[in-house]
């Protein structure tokens, strides 16, 4: 709604973004599998999209530039940015623990569990004005046991976005990371 001929404004929606200096997923996955707590919610087979961060860079760099012509194709518009190679949660979880040299995880938890589990903490969490992150939340659990991944098409077309790094190769780049 903001877009307009003062402002030209772009959205860009890169899912689950990972890479070296990562702050949030890869570290929050390490931590729990090194303490024993990680589990993997729901079926083993849910697909998922994640982003590289260096692709997610390259997103916004294309996206700035197409802001900057005149006719700004992509003004007002949203898309998904990620490596458009959808995996299975499972699998991507194994790549970043793998990347940091530790073993798979193979323990599961129900998703109904999980998410009971995350309105208990989510309670607890208030009730005590807890100020850290629960263990689970409800969201959480759902976006872990929930198949998601998008159609990049809009953004190859508008931006000309190809994901540059493939999550091979970032997987690579995220264990050299680890090793300094």
């Amino acid at each position: 709604k903001a877009n307009n001929s003062d402002l030209k404004t772009v959205a860009l929606r890169p899912h689950l973004i990972w890479g070296p200096g990562d702050r949030h997923l890869a570290p929050r996955l390490i931590e729990r599998a090194k303490a024993g707590r990680l589990r993997l919610v729901g079926s083993k087979d849910n697909k998922v999209d994640s982003c590289y961060i260096d692709n997610a860079v390259q997103a916004h760099l294309l996206a700035a530039d197409c802001l900057q012509s005149v006719d700004s194709i992509c003004a007002g518009k949203a898309y998904f940015i990620s490596n458009d190679e959808p995996l299975t949660m499972t699998n991507l979880i194994n790549k970043i623990l793998a990347a940091a040299e530790l073993p798979s995880v193979t323990k599961t938890l129900n998703a109904n569990t999980a998410y009971y589990i995350g309105v208990i903490f989510e309670c607890i969490y208030r009730l005590f004005n807890i100020k850290q992150e629960p263990l689970m939340t409800r969201f959480v659990a759902r976006q872990l046991s929930t198949s998601h991944w998008f159609d990049l098409s809009a953004a190859k077309h508008d931006l000309a976005y190809q994901p540059a790094i493939s999550i091979d190769e970032g997987m690579k780049r995220l264990k050299q990371s680890f090793e300094t």
